[in-house]
């Protein structure tokens, strides 16, 4: 292509001289000095990491601008001054009302009636926390990494979700006191929130519903089964009745009256309670009044009641405080778990929000590139139009330069669509509710570059240690293999006979006035039974009328398969339990080299980008300052900067693959929650009082 921004001592010396008039020399003269002045003035734009502003006029501007972010800290782990929106933060701290912390106690109260009354949890807030509102400034959400977690922690609804399992966990605690089997908790990872983990594929190994916490528990495996665990609960039965009963008789000398009239009042109370020992203890008490219209009976009305106690202890099957506290002991165990798989959540939630606020500043800065792509382009067209005008340049490049402006608009609009996508995830991750006023808010991210990997000089061996100790699906699965192979303790009391001994004590009294009816002689007539309800009370208790026994009974199944068959699959299961552990312990390994290579990966990716985004810069800047000298055309530079534009798009890309890369080592190796300074027990109440 022909540059005709040249001066007329570039013309070719075979062009005949008698072509150029002197008002056509005149004009190219003119032109020549108004690109020169043009290209002057422009040359100090065209750096692409100079201000959005200074590259595209605001005449020029199709689209509104993307809000420049206030100086960002280089680092945002190791900045010395606080970022300006925790300054913004702390002058708003006193103007808005703190967050309230999440707190739920099991319902306890003196009032006799309470067991028998249903209970309540405090109602949900589903306000965003003042934190949100104090980041706010201008229209638009300025946000670091540090506030990107800290806003996380207080309001993402996948840890307020799980925060519940902690009083869950304490319900079934208390459930099993009563001798009642566990519910379970449900401590599988949840990940509601759009994003993913990113670099590795490793991402799923910090959540799961294996554990033995879970929705499995004890009700879809031998883990619980055993002798039947009796109530620790005491209950007391009452029953009483009236009654009137009428009977025609058929032989009068048997009752002396033709008709036999009674009238019974009865009352039964009794009590049983059962101890971890498998002791059962019931007492059983009976009143009853009976009138009757019969002429041979001495006392009318007749009182009597009985007062009995017995104890029951098993000597084999269901014997001992292990089997009939299996269910305490899983419950508090699975309190446990619940603990670790809160942390794992953590560890999940902050992980999964690094990765949303490492794609927001790669989408950031990818519309600022595509930003001043079209500035240049714009700038450009406007330049060359201005040629075209003078007729020091064909119409061909205009359309070039036309045709260059419509593919920067398309990317801009490409790039622009994907940082309100990238803002819409981060604010669905910061958020309890939609709030329609922080739709359609910009979201400034102010760390764009993260910390230095503090792992790139620790070996892969040591890594794997750290994630050895650090990462809570360890313990978890430690303690699932304690839960497994105590209860292969525990049902081997159900293959045992069942052998009971108990004792039996028993008082009886008897009372009533004498009957006035009575037709019987006279000594048949009498009675030296006490007339009224004292007497009776304590012939109960003076040994006048005992009864009392002492025995056993003894219960064996012949063949006893369900007991031997359940027996044998607790011991099949107790070593899947093994194969898990073990399976889980070449998961972490493999998540931690798998992490490991992609660092690597990511990092050799940046290098190479950097190195072609160097040459780029390069390449461009030698084109434009040539074409200043009239070597190249504008054609030329418009390319090199289009590939400066691609290389430091790829430059872009490279480094957030890289912050997330970091962010998946961490999470690998169980650093993440320290490596941030996030409080699990501020994560525990939802709010926030060591800033990460």
């Amino acid at each position: 292509m022909t540059d005709y921004s040249v001066s007329s001592s570039h013309r070719s010396p075979n062009r005949p001289h008698s072509r150029f008039s002197s008002c056509a020399r005149l004009k190219a003269i003119v032109a020549v000095v108004l690109l020169q002045a043009n290209l002057a003035f422009a040359a100090e734009p065209l750096n692409p990491e100079s201000p959005i502003q200074a590259q595209a006029p605001a005449s020029t501007q199709t689209t509104p601008p993307t809000p420049e972010a206030p100086a960002p800290a280089a680092n945002g782990a190791t900045a010395a001054q606080p970022t300006l929106a925790q300054q913004a933060q702390q002058a708003q701290q006193q103007a808005v009302a703190p967050q309230q912390p999440f707190h739920v106690d099991l319902p306890r109260s003196h009032n006799p009636f309470f067991a028998y009354l249903p209970s309540s949890a405090p109602e949900l807030n589903f306000n965003n926390s003042p934190r949100l509102e104090s980041l706010i400034r201008d229209g638009k959400l300025y946000i670091s990494l540090n506030d990107a977690i800290a806003l996380a922690i207080e309001n993402n609804l996948d840890l307020a979700y799980f925060r519940y399992n902690f009083p869950i966990a304490q319900t079934d605690i208390q459930r099993t006191k009563s001798g009642s089997p566990a519910n379970g908790v449900n401590t599988s990872i949840s990940q509601s929130t759009q994003g993913g983990f990113g670099a590795s594929s490793g991402g799923g190994g910090s959540g799961g519903s294996g554990f033995s916490a879970g929705n499995g528990g004890i009700v879809t495996s031998t883990l619980g089964e055993g002798t039947t665990v009796p109530s620790f609960d005491p209950f007391l039965i009452f029953k009483g009745y009236v009654d009137h009963t009428v009977v025609q008789e058929t032989n009068q000398f048997l009752g002396g009256i033709p008709t036999a009239k009674t009238n019974t009042i009865q009352g039964q109370a009794n009590y049983s309670q059962s101890f971890p020992l498998g002791t059962n203890v019931s007492a059983q008490y009976l009143g009853q009044r009976l009138t009757t219209n019969s002429p041979y009976n001495a006392i009318n009305p007749e009182l009597y009641s009985n007062f009995a106690v017995q104890i029951t202890q098993p000597l084999l099957a269901g014997f001992g405080r292990s089997t009939n506290e299996r269910f305490i002991r899983i419950a508090k165990r699975n309190a446990q778990i619940t603990d670790l798989a809160f942390k794992a959540q953590v560890i999940a939630t902050v992980t999964q929000v690094e990765n949303i606020y490492w794609d927001l500043v790669g989408a950031y800065q990818d519309d600022q590139i595509a930003d001043r792509s079209l500035g240049f382009a714009q700038q450009t067209l406007d330049i060359d139009q201005k040629q075209l005008d003078l007729n020091a340049i064909p119409a061909m490049q205009v359309m070039t330069d036309q045709s260059a402006v419509a593919t920067a608009e398309g990317n801009l609009t490409v790039a622009r669509a994907s940082l309100r996508l990238n803002e819409l995830l981060i604010k669905n991750a910061l958020t309890k509710v939609d709030d329609p006023t922080i739709d359609e808010m910009p979201v400034i991210p102010l760390d764009l570059k993260g910390a230095p990997d503090p792992d790139a000089s620790i070996s892969i061996n040591d890594l794997i240690a750290e994630a050895e100790k650090n990462r809570p699906e360890v313990a978890i699965y430690k303690m699932s293999a304690e839960v497994q192979k105590q209860a292969l303790k525990d049902i081997n009391s159900e293959l045992l006979p069942k052998l009971d001994m108990y004792g039996f004590y028993s008082g009886a009294g008897t009372a009533g006035p004498k009957n006035p009816d009575c037709t019987l002689s006279a000594e048949q007539c009498s009675s030296n039974l006490p007339t009224g309800f004292p007497g009776m009370f304590q012939n109960i208790f003076n040994y006048s009328s005992p009864e009392y026994q002492v025995g056993m009974t003894l219960s064996i199944n012949l063949r006893n398969r369900q007991a031997k068959a359940d027996q044998f699959r607790a011991v099949l299961q107790y070593r899947q339990s093994q194969i898990s552990s073990e399976q889980q312990q070449k998961t972490i390994l493999f998540d931690v080299r798998n992490s490991r290579f992609a660092l690597e990966q990511a990092q050799a990716r940046v290098d190479a980008a950097q190195k072609a985004r160097d040459l780029a810069k390069r390449t461009f800047d030698i084109t434009a300052q040539e074409q200043k000298l009239g070597a190249k055309s504008s054609y030329d530079v418009l390319v090199t900067q289009n590939s400066l534009a691609i290389a430091e798009s790829t430059l872009v890309g490279a480094k957030t693959a890289y912050e997330k890369a970091k962010v998946d080592i961490e999470r690998a190796t169980g650093k993440t929650l320290n490596r941030m300074r996030v409080s699990i027990e501020d994560a525990k109440t939802g709010v926030v009082t060591h800033e990460p």
